[in-house]
């Protein structure tokens, strides 16, 4: 039996020979914001350009989660730490395949961020502010849930019912008010890319008869 208290041990490949196949150093970038902020669509703008740039993603968004891993969960305080802690050990899983995640999730408040990033380490972890006033978020509502949450018909809305506390410690900050998508993604580009380049030696796929 393999040991569970460690993931890198229960592998006969490594993380760090899939990184080397893959030519690319496995991270968790995890962008956090408001509803209607931007962050999925930076999150599918960015993993499109980043694919186009020869790395391999996985995209894990709050919709798509929430219809499988998290369907059984609601929107209360315990039930949001619960989603976000299953996000963070499937994202774990991925970056011990040389995968990099790119995480899209309101994810609100310090003790939530801070415990995905203790699940997936300091070091693999790259949280992005995506910034927009609540008032514009609001204007943007694409799928009218602010509406509804100022209607009474949905409860604990975050930045309406439930507070988003501003993260004390992204290593990016993004203002969508300010900047368009192919602006907001440049940012992160410039910021992530040197972190994602693989270090090591290249690699050579050796096929034998």
């Amino acid at each position: 039996m393999y040991p569970l208290d460690n993931i890198g041990t229960c592998y006969s490949v490594t993380r760090e020979e899939k990184q080397k196949r893959l030519q690319q150093s496995s991270k968790v970038i995890w962008l956090t914001g408001l509803p209607a902020a931007g962050k999925t669509t930076i999150a599918v703008n960015l993993e499109k350009t980043l694919y186009e740039n020869g790395f391999i993603t996985q995209l894990l968004d709050g919709d798509i989660v929430r219809t499988g891993i998290s369907n059984n969960l609601g929107f209360c305080d315990k039930d949001r730490y619960e989603n976000i802690r299953r996000i963070a050990e499937v994202s774990r899983l991925f970056i011990y395949s040389g995968i990099i995640t790119i995480n899209s999730f309101i994810s609100p408040t310090e003790v939530i961020r801070r415990m995905a990033k203790q699940i997936i380490g300091s070091d693999d972890f790259i949280e992005i502010f995506v910034n927009a006033p609540l008032e514009i978020c609001e204007m943007r509502d694409p799928k009218g849930l602010y509406a509804k949450a100022r209607r009474g018909e949905l409860k604990n809305f975050t930045g309406i019912h439930s507070p988003f506390e501003i993260p004390r410690n992204a290593h990016l900050e993004i203002r969508t008010d300010l900047f368009s998508v192919q602006e907001s993604v440049q940012q992160i580009l410039n910021y992530i890319i040197p972190i994602l380049e693989y270090k090591g030696e290249s690699s050579k796929l050796l096929i034998t008869q």
